[in-house]
């Protein structure tokens, strides 16, 4: 393995004319893992929905929007705690030879939407929708990292990516099952162009990709075949300016989009110490989940965002990527987490647990759109099968829930039925550990900064 391969340079990591030393593999190794951890997980997501046919969740081609005129379900098991209110519509966009053009049509405005651009790095760099550019529609360029052209005349907005590949994540209100006809026209009306059959030009073109393949969500945790991925996620990524030192570092151990990273050409040793470095990426996260996300001196709010957002803070990254990937910012939505009982307890249907989550009057979550509370089985992070296929209570169905003497509404978590005649109030939790979490689209203000707080689990 060279000690320079990849990115050339002088580096903050070893000596440039020497081997890196087990102990400089180890510390580049974890270092080089929470910064690549998302930029591979988001990789496997777009190769499941876009490029591997056999993939039983595929969605199809790539720069074509894809929707599923439903809701997420138990089925859905590619994307680690998906919502389940908004029927998506998913564009996987190559923009190598070409930008798109992405027409949104007039939505009344009632309705929530919003289109959600996430690149390579798991950024959130621009929205479309509701709180961003409002409901009246309009037409958006996205644009890759080397497109230099002008915005187009008949063309709302330039939207620029930092990465070759990106994803952008539709969202549609649906306010009840018998809104899904409507949910469906709205979604016809998201299409996706070239720049050029925007103007009749012809069309340009880029060479073929030969997709690496991904590696599973298990693998991704302990294989050093990890950073095999990451150096082919890395040539759709040109480097960033405030990265170059940091990439020059990768190199060293050879991680880049040039690197000769390979695990079967190691010694004993190097090997081990790219290993300990995965570990020691993976306790450090969850050191970080303990003292900050569990005490809440770290919200979810803190783990999304544009790249100047985030700082470069690549934990943080790293846990958004791991604990809900492709979270939305702050001011588009936010996620408080039920996680633990009043008692500080983790939370488990298991045994006959019971548990209430109790809106005092006038405590609902406080929206511009709306709010959902939904159940994930622990620890897939994944929605949970159950008699009445009721994954989430949420704003729309407030007029049949049931309300306490004073005027709040209290919330029955459970794995079992709290009985016939009280199944309104009731999230259906799993036979084992759970998590509720909560989504408050377009919050207010009392919301973000800590003014409303989310309710507790009660056991009893």
């Amino acid at each position: 393995m060279a000690a320079t391969a990849g990115c050339g340079g002088k580096t903050e990591g070893p000596e440039s004319n020497s081997a890196p030393t087990p102990q400089q593999v180890r510390e580049i190794a974890k270092e080089a893992y929470t910064y690549g951890y998302p930029m591979v997980d988001n990789y496997r997501i777009q190769y499941a929905y876009f490029a591997d046919k056999a993939n039983p969740q595929y969605k199809g081609p790539w720069n074509q929007a894809h929707s599923i005129a439903r809701v997420y379900t138990p089925a859905d098991t590619t994307i680690q705690t998906p919502n389940s209110d908004t029927p998506y519509t998913m564009l996987g966009a190559d923009l190598r030879a070409e930008p798109l053009v992405l027409t949104v049509p007039k939505i009344e405005e009632n309705r929530y939407f919003s289109l959600q651009f996430v690149d390579g790095y798991t950024y959130n760099f621009a929205y479309v929708g509701s709180r961003a550019t409002g409901n009246g529609g309009g037409k958006y360029l996205l644009a890759g990292p080397n497109w230099n052209g002008e915005k187009p005349e008949g063309v709302n907005e330039v939207i620029r990516s930092d990465t070759d590949f990106a994803l952008v994540i539709y969202r549609t209100q649906l306010f009840d099952p018998a809104d899904i006809d409507k949910v469906k026209k709205i979604q016809d009306g998201y299409t996706v162009e070239p720049l050029s059959a925007f103007e009749h030009k012809p069309a340009a073109t880029a060479p073929a990709v030969d997709f690496y393949p991904p590696l599973s969500p298990a693998d991704q945790k302990t294989s050093p075949d990890f950073f095999k991925v990451l150096n082919f996620v890395l040539k759709y990524a040109p480097v960033l300016p405030d990265e170059r030192q940091l990439r020059e570092k990768f190199a060293t151990i050879g991680i880049g989009p040039d690197g000769d990273f390979n695990p079967a050409t190691m010694s004993p040793e190097t090997l081990q110490a790219v290993k300990d470095g995965m570990a020691d990426a993976w306790a450090e996260l969850t050191a970080f989940q303990k003292g900050k996300l569990d005490t809440g001196a770290v919200t979810s709010a803190d783990l999304f965002g544009t790249r100047q957002d985030m700082k470069n803070n690549y934990l943080y990254r790293m846990a958004g990527a791991v604990l809900g990937i492709y979270g939305n910012t702050a001011a588009e939505a936010i996620y408080p987490v039920i996680a633990t009982d009043s008692t500080g307890a983790p939370l488990t249907g298991a045994g006959g647990n019971r548990y209430t989550v109790r809106f005092a009057p006038g405590q609902l979550p406080p929206v511009n759109s709306f709010w959902s509370m939904t159940m994930y089985k622990m620890p897939q992070s994944l929605l949970v099968e159950n008699p009445i296929n009721r994954y989430l209570i949420n704003s729309p169905m407030e007029p049949g829930l049931v309300r306490d003497p004073d005027g709040g509404i209290t919330i029955a978590v459970q794995n079992e039925s709290p009985g016939a005649g009280k199944e309104a109030n009731w999230l259906p939790a799993p036979d084992g550990p759970f998590s509720i979490i909560l989504r408050l689209y377009w919050p207010k203000e009392e919301a973000l900064n800590g003014t409303w707080k989310a309710p507790q689990a009660v056991k009893g």
